[in-house]
Formats: structure tokens, sequence, C-alpha cells
């Protein structure tokens, strides 16, 4: 069976330019210039599924792609479901930082922000 490549779409979600900051100080570091944001809703959390947020090497093979603002992101046709009109963004807080996802698809979510229910 061959495997299918990777389509480019519209972007399923979006990045704030919080986010879009951060993930471009990260692929400035040596040797993650050439990386691709693949992110993905994954079972797991509190709430039952979570989001899954990677720098890797290349899309999966059957990985819808777009870029934004000069960053590749992939994320899996399953997952699209999940993330369409989710708004990314980066916030800073005394403690560091964490990427929290504004998703208008989540019946409920965690107080931590990381996981959701469908």
């Amino acid at each position: 069976m061959e495997a299918t490549k990777s389509r480019t779409v519209e972007g399923a979600f979006v990045l704030t330019p919080s986010a879009l900051e951060q993930v471009k100080k990260k692929l400035a570091r040596p040797g993650q210039e050439a990386r691709v944001l693949a992110v993905r809703v994954v079972k797991g959390g509190c709430s039952g599924m979570g989001y899954d947020l990677n720098l890797v090497g290349a899309p999966k093979p059957d990985d819808l792609t777009w870029e934004q603002d000069g960053v590749t992101v992939a994320t899996d046709p399953d997952s699209v479901k999940y993330l369409t009109g989710t708004q990314v963004d980066y916030a800073k807080s005394e403690f560091g930082g964490a990427f929290m996802f504004r998703n208008p698809n989540a019946k409920s979510s965690c107080g931590c922000g990381t996981s959701f229910s469908s």
C-alpha cells in the first residue's frame, strides 16, 4: 500500500502572535530550523482528551499542513474536527509560560487548560 502524502490546507486553527513568537524562538535554536509544529488531540488528561504540541522533523504521511507567518503547522485528519476554530496562545507568568488552547469545540475543559471533552 502506497503511503499518502501530507496535504496542504487552510489553517484548521490559528496561533496567536504570542504563540508564534514562542514557536519561532524554539525554531531558532541550533538544529531546530527545519522543524514542523505538530499539534494533535490525544486521549488523556483529566477531561478525557488532551493536546499534544511538538516540534517534529516532518509531518506524518496523512497529515494536513499549512503555513502561518513562516511556521509550518501539521495536524492529523482526526484531530481537525476537534481543533477547527481553536486559537493557540502562549501565556507568560512569573513561573514560566505555557501554550493555552481556546477551543470552541470543547464542551468542558479542566482548570489547567490542557485537556477537554467534546
